[in-house]
């Protein structure tokens, strides 16, 4: 048996040897998650059409893998009634809450374990403006403290996630395809094509995901670690999470770089297939198992994130004590003067995504054109549960600039000690602490310093 043949059947078959053969069978439930959405594809469609009946809009809550599918999805059939709130910042939320009649809106709880206290603070801003349940909708695994909660405020409904399958792996999952039932798009259209590319996946010879994931690994052992690709709808949002929460552990990590250009020693080039709302379901298996694939090559568990929880316990003790202003941290100045062959800069802005985007872009071509590096772009505190973990757990050959607001701005979470404001500075001064602790090369910058 060839070795290539040998890694895919042990993949198949469920076997944690191939990565490290510590708890990584229980994560695998995405290998047959398509099929098992397929045959379910009726009840999906008809719970979307039952919660959404004549509501205008739809608003989705949620952070990371709860979210990035359902994005990729909006963005792919360009809907402009459907939106997914993916931050913490008092600007954003206002500015979202204008765009919609809440009265005429789904909202849909999107969270894994229930508890992430991003989703939850959303949830409990817009109860207090919606509190009836039957225009609410949770997503999030059985027995969790969301699924609960939903039980509690009589939620139209609970889609039950599948507890065997990791966040960013949950596509094709009901974190994505409860979604593209509200967005209209065809389900069996959609997992046909994912059984289609899962059935490839099984294949010796012309195995895309297999093919994909060697060379993303071949790409890593030749010291070519940065993975650039030309973004299509969005879909290199999903990807960023998917490989550097994957890959970024153990001083290893692939950085992915949407939008970088695939020449120099240090950078491999990939390719995001054509995508529309039928073919996106095999592109999201594709990548998982390309992932998976690569993680076995670089000996490691792709399907955990244990430096993810870091910033979370860092944030909780900024929380505790008094609300300080965030101050700048070194200077941008001293920390380009560390970049060298191999490096590439992290922009982490905790910002207004849309109000701050034009001055973060025209900020990260500025650093491309002074270093050479490649640069990458995360939202706070949305990258926390995406390329958080390969900032402090893979390779220390980053370099991170911290952008934040310099004002107090502050908008209230009910019920709750702190407003949102001061939750998105807790969570900037959280990363922080997380990155200087592992001795990661770190500035903080005001975006009133930015021209």
């Amino acid at each position: 048996m060839t070795e290539r043949r040998q890694l895919v059947e042990r993949i198949w078959a469920r076997d944690p040897a191939v990565w490290t053969g510590r708890d990584e069978g229980r994560w695998l439930g995405w290998l047959d998650e398509p099929a098992r959405m397929r045959a379910d594809v009726e009840s999906i469609a008809r719970l979307a059409e039952d919660v959404r009946g004549d509501l205008e809009s739809v608003v989705l809550l949620g952070m990371g893998g709860s979210s990035l599918g359902a994005d990729v999805l909006r963005r792919v059939v360009r809907s402009e009634s459907f939106h997914v709130l993916d931050t913490t910042h008092p600007g954003a939320i206002r500015r979202l809450e204008d765009r919609i009649d809440p009265a005429q809106t789904l909202f849909v709880a999107a969270s894994k374990s229930g508890a992430t206290v991003d989703t939850r603070a959303q949830l409990e801003y817009f109860w207090e403006r919606v509190p009836r349940g039957e225009q609410w909708l949770a997503i999030t695994d059985p027995a969790s403290a969301l699924a609960s909660l939903a039980r509690e405020r009589r939620f139209a409904a609970v889609a039950p996630g599948e507890p065997t399958i990791g966040g960013r792996y949950s596509a094709l999952s009901p974190f994505g395809l409860v979604p593209a039932a509200l967005l209209g798009i065809d389900l069996v259209a959609l997992l046909d094509s994912a059984l289609e590319m899962a059935a490839a996946c099984r294949l010796d010879d012309g195995n895309p995901g297999l093919e994909l994931g060697l060379s993303l690994a071949a790409g890593w052992r030749d010291g070519r670690d940065k993975v650039c690709f030309t973004d299509v709808s969005g879909f290199g949002l999903w990807v960023e999470q998917l490989v550097a929460e994957s890959t970024g552990k153990d001083g290893k990590g692939l950085v992915p770089a949407a939008g970088e250009h695939g020449d120099g020693p240090d950078r491999q080039r990939q390719q995001i297939s054509h995508i529309d709302a039928a073919s996106v379901g095999a592109e999201f298996f594709r990548w998982e198992f390309a992932v998976a694939v690569a993680g076995a090559l670089l000996r490691i568990n792709p399907f955990d994130q244990p430096d993810v929880q870091a910033a979370k316990d860092r944030t909780k003790e900024v929380l505790a004590g008094p609300d300080r202003p965030l101050g700048s941290v070194s200077s941008l100045e001293a920390l380009l003067a560390q970049a060298g062959p191999g490096d590439y800069l992290a922009i982490q802005a905790f910002v207004d995504p849309d109000a701050a985007a034009p001055r973060i872009e025209a900020l990260a071509e500025e650093l491309r054109s002074r270093t050479g590096c490649v640069v990458t772009t995360g939202f706070g505190p949305g990258y926390l549960h995406s390329t958080g973990q390969l900032h402090k757990g893979g390779a220390n050959n980053g370099l991170f600039l911290q952008v934040v607001d310099g004002g107090r701005d502050e908008l209230p979470i009910p019920g709750w000690d702190f407003g949102f404001g001061r939750l998105i500075r807790a969570q900037a001064a959280g990363d922080l602490a997380a990155l200087q602790e592992r001795g990661r090369r770190v500035a903080r910058i005001q975006l009133d310093e930015l021209p």
